[in-house]
């Protein structure tokens, strides 16, 4: 049987791997003084000083062209802050453009390591990527309309890029194979799905019902995205298990 990273090894990570050496690490906490409370209340104070300093994450930049000036101001004598809208379209296009990385990624390891009974094929795969590049152009071509520029790092996109920096190490770290990979895949697909709800929402509140109805249409194909993954994953973890229960005690791996 093909060995997986769930198969025991030569895990030596835990310090129950070796009672000697830990019971001496134990005995020289024991006779030391420690260097701190251990309530983080320094660190904290470090924390405080440097957000007391910050400038924040930056800015959504002002309208690319003369007809989104008009624009904004329009919606300002409306008692509305464009900008708010504008910095969220930031961060879908931020997440999307990482989602079709993302896919690219997982299609690389289905090529090394190929796929199981319920698993993902490679239709599947590329069909949400096209899907999300799909995404990608909607919401840049949304931001080109409102005379935003689309290559523009606005806060929010900063921010996402910041929060989901660990899924593309997954897809790209050699040492994850394609069920991994679906976790970090489920993860993004999870937040995609959470974060156009609160652009639709967004947008039919500031009474941008045709875009809404254009985003509903994205929201969807999420949805599906997310079903295909998480039950892409189920199967291959499900599969793992009961491969696993089958083995003959002290059969090689």
């Amino acid at each position: 049987m093909k060995k997986t990273t769930s198969d025991m090894g030569l895990n030596r990570t835990g310090i129950a791997t070796s009672p000697i050496d830990s019971a001496d690490i134990f005995q020289q906490a024991q006779e030391r003084l420690p260097s701190s409370a251990g309530d983080g209340s320094l660190i904290l104070e470090v924390r405080q000083q440097y957000a007391r300093e910050s400038d924040g994450l930056g800015s959504v930049p002002p309208p690319a062209n003369l007809k989104g000036v008009a624009k904004t101001a329009v919606e300002l004598l409306k008692g509305a802050k464009p900008t708010v809208f504008l910095d969220k379209l930031g961060e879908r296009l931020a997440f999307e453009r990482s989602g079709s990385r993302l896919y690219e990624g997982a299609l690389a390891k289905l090529d090394v390591y190929g796929t199981w009974e319920g698993g993902p094929t490679r239709e599947g795969l590329e069909r949400i990527l096209d899907d999300e590049l799909a995404h990608f152009g909607l919401v840049s071509e949304t931001l080109t309309k409102l005379g935003a520029d689309p290559t523009a790092m606005t806060p929010c996109a900063d921010l996402v890029a910041v929060t989901s920096m660990g899924l593309p190490a997954v897809l790209s770290d050699p040492r994850t194979n394609l069920r991994q990979s679906l976790e970090a895949l489920l993860v993004a697909e999870l937040t995609d799905n959470a974060s156009w709800e609160l652009l639709i929402e967004l947008a039919r509140g500031l009474g941008h019902d045709t875009l809404a109805d254009r985003f509903q249409l994205a929201l969807d194909a999420e949805a599906e995205h997310l079903t295909l993954v998480r039950g892409w994953l189920a199967s291959g973890i499900t599969l793992e298990a009961r491969a696993s229960q089958a083995e003959p005690a002290g059969a090689p791996a």
